[in-house]
């Protein structure tokens, strides 16, 4: 059975791993603590809506340790008043996919990805899988070779640690 994230990852030519992982642990803080792997490699898949008629979604990459700038950034690229996380489940409804394993490939083709330059910077991004069971892991390289895929400056915003 043909697995359209895979197909989309293997379709870019840049080499990735599939990492299983036990349903349980996906969330990124719980992943990265049992797995050994860095929050700082952690790129989180968050998908927006415009607030408009008709409404206008996007999907963001934000690394673990940022914030998405919806209200700013993220807001003014819909071309929308206002903007927000979308819910669970329109989130399950685009994308097919289980919170907490929504990741950039394997997307609607019509849904634009952006991804924040900080992700770029990175070695390695550890990403969703799709579903609770796997991670992909591979260099930020992966997700500009993607459909639809625009790296997108101060997407997201470090948040002050003396706040």
């Amino acid at each position: 059975m043909s697995d359209p994230i895979i197909d989309q990852l293997n379709a870019t030519g840049v080499a990735y791993e599939v990492v299983k992982c036990d349903p349980s642990l996906a969330d990124t803080a719980e992943f990265c603590a049992a797995y050994g792997y860095e929050l700082a490699d952690s790129a989180n898949t968050i998908i927006v809506v415009g607030k408009g008629d008709p409404k206008t979604f996007a999907a963001c990459v934000v690394l673990a340790d940022s914030r998405l700038d919806v209200n700013g950034v993220v807001r003014k690229k819909l071309g929308a008043r206002k903007a927000s996380f979308a819910s669970g489940d329109q989130t399950v409804e685009l994308t097919g996919m289980a919170i907490g394993g929504v990741t950039a490939a394997g997307l609607p083709a019509d849904l634009p990805l952006w991804i924040d330059e900080r992700v770029m910077s990175r070695d390695r991004v550890v990403l969703g899988g799709g579903s609770r069971d796997r991670k992909i892991v591979g260099p930020p390289a992966l997700l500009a070779a993607l459909p639809n895929a625009e790296v997108v400056e101060a997407l997201a915003k470090v948040p002050d640690p003396s706040a």
